[in-house]
């Protein structure tokens, strides 16, 4: 008689930052290029969760989002981490123009008893898909960045957290009266991402 195998896809606290701290850094580099804060031609295309991504070949940001990769996973698999904020400001006067804002919710028995969940690889990255194919749409529901911009990340963690020496403790860098758009949510059963980016609203346009 013949027998099936079923195979289940269990998904660790390791295996979950993982993919959650891997999102985070295609996520930046598609804002990055989808609301050019850097040149169209500094961008490579690769293919990434079914799509074509854009990745940064500039040193410096690469350097940047590696780091910042590898203390978000450190964060994500202590349970730590609360929240990470990309904040895109004007280059000149340093205004916040648009803040992208991903909240994380952590599965705390998977951190404290470290048992795993299971979900298929292909479910999480259908949800992430959706995400990115709605960064790379952003063109069509924000304003356009018609002046010279920079970037910085926000992580917000728990109290007990030490800061480590390459980051400093910072303001929110908020918006004033800001519009928002809630983009879609990725769920690995141990943490879960929601997407929400706020934008200025310019009076002008209520004019």
């Amino acid at each position: 008689m013949a027998s099936k195998t079923v195979a289940k896809d269990i998904i660790t606290l390791r295996g979950s930052a993982a993919i959650v701290s891997e999102f985070f850094g295609y996520a930046a580099n598609s804002i990055l290029y989808n609301r050019g804060v850097y040149p169209e031609e500094s961008f490579l295309k690769v293919k990434k969760y079914g799509l074509p991504m854009l990745l940064t070949q500039d040193e410096g940001v690469k350097s940047f989002i590696a780091n910042l990769n590898a203390q978000l996973s450190e964060w994500l698999e202590a349970g730590k981490l609360q929240r990470v904020v990309l904040v895109i400001m004007s280059k000149a006067t340093n205004e916040v123009l648009e803040r992208w804002n991903f909240s994380i919710e952590t599965d705390s028995e998977v951190v404290e008893k470290g048992v795993s969940r299971e979900k298929s690889d292909k479910e999480i990255m259908r949800e992430i898909q959706a995400i990115m194919r709605q960064i790379a749409s952003s063109i069509t529901y924000l304003p356009c960045l018609d002046e010279a911009c920079v970037f910085d990340v926000l992580a917000y963690t728990d109290k007990d957290v030490a800061v480590p020496f390459t980051w400093i403790e910072s303001d929110p860098k908020l918006i004033a009266n800001p519009q928002m758009v809630k983009l879609h949510s990725f769920d690995t059963k141990i943490h879960k991402v929601d997407t929400l980016v706020s934008y200025k609203n310019d009076e002008w346009d209520e004019e």
